[in-house]
């Protein structure tokens, strides 16, 4: 089964040819981190998946690249310098070095105006990057600019894994992929009918914002085409709300990899958290992110999960993905759509939620009504 799933990334998903060159990688993590005897175990499984799918991808494409560096830390932070060399290629890395770019984005902390220059950089040696990514790395890639340039620049397919757990390869990742596009496809039409979005839960979340001018994405497996990109496992329907509309209550009861002990409060006011209040030991990991930066505090992203496989509600990488479910997101939201820059983003799920859609003329149109999807 494993083996079999293994090479579906390859010959399904990513739809690897053989003259096709792939880049594979994964963190290691280091003594500083405050994980889990569970997790640690769960990451270290994971380096050994990262070995495993390079050997099977061995019979599928023309050469692979394996790399493994220290974990950053944070979700949506840029991975080092020695893996852009990886993904780009030396001449592009030295010339960004040259013109003093790659530094400030990799701290993100470059200006609008150098960002075209970085653009012009990448775009002039395009031809040396990698074809493919398999990004197993415990901390996620999908929101920086290394993962945005590959695959809006240089056309890479990029298949992002974070916070894998070999057991989604028998669930969340064991599904009819054709029919989950379908799906997903469809959902993603009807929301993006919509001007504005309304969300409730019973736990006592409450929150609306503008979708003006954002476009819902579907995030459905299949990257085949040039310059995809999307989680593995997949099956969302994902946008970037209109910064500064978004307002309401956020009530987590669900960290990225356990059940909070009790609830966290999120104020949100004019598209940002305001105010935090809980008890649980992770309310003050939140505090303490939103005190970096303002824009950490950002409502980044919603989601609507779309995956019948998915059924883990302990890793955000699935349980964002379930059927029926809805995720919210902090921070960063500039590699789809929005116009927020940050090295943070996390995202929460919310059960048994009702979504509605507001449109131009003022009608209303239910989707999700108490986590039952009705379209």
């Amino acid at each position: 089964m494993i083996n079999n799933v293994l090479r579906d990334i390859f010959r399904i998903n990513l739809g690897v040819k053989k003259h096709e060159k792939v880049l594979i990688f994964n963190d290691r993590f280091s003594k500083k981190e405050d994980i889990s005897e569970s997790d640690s175990d769960r990451r270290l499984k994971l380096r050994y998946l990262s070995l495993l799918a390079a050997e099977i991808g061995k019979n599928f494409c023309k050469s692979i690249t394996l790399h493994e560096y220290p974990a950053t830390g944070s979700h949506g932070a840029e991975p080092p310098s020695k893996l852009w060399e990886f993904a780009f290629g030396d001449k592009t890395v030295k010339a960004l070095k040259k013109e003093r770019l790659l530094f400030p984005i990799l701290k993100k902390t470059v200006k609008d105006k150098d960002i075209k220059k970085a653009e012009d950089i990448i775009r002039k040696y395009k031809n040396n990057a990698i074809n493919c990514v398999i990004a197993l790395s415990n901390f996620s890639t999908s929101h920086t600019r290394f993962r945005d340039f590959l695959t809006r620049i240089c056309g890479c397919r990029y298949a992002s894994m974070p916070l894998f757990d070999i057991s989604m390869l028998e669930g969340a990742m064991n599904v009819d992929w054709k029919s989950l596009e379908k799906k997903t496809k469809q959902l993603a039409k009807v929301v993006n009918l919509a001007e504005s979005i309304c969300i409730k839960t019973l736990n006592g979340t409450y929150i609306s914002f503008s979708k003006k001018g954002r476009k819902a994405i579907a995030d459905t497996g299949i990257l085949t085409r040039q310059g995809a990109f999307g989680n593995l496992p997949a099956g969302e329907v994902y946008l970037a709300p209109l910064e500064g509309t978004a307002n309401g209550i956020l009530v987590v009861e669900w960290g990225p990899t356990k059940q909070l002990q009790s609830p966290i409060i999120l104020t949100v006011k004019d598209g940002y958290v305001v105010d935090i209040s809980g008890k649980d030991e992770y309310a003050e990991y939140i505090v303490m992110r939103l005190s970096e930066r303002k824009e950490n505090g950002n409502i980044a992203e919603l989601g609507i999960g779309t995956n019948i496989a998915a059924k883990r509600p302990d890793n955000i990488l699935e349980s964002e993905k379930i059927l029926g479910t809805i995720h919210i997101a902090l921070g960063d939201n500039s590699s789809f759509g929005g116009n927020v820059k940050t090295p943070f983003h996390q995202d929460f799920v919310f059960f048994n939620p009702t979504v509605t859609l507001i449109h131009k003329d003022g009608s209303e149109k239910d989707i999700l009504s108490s986590g039952k999807l009705l379209c």
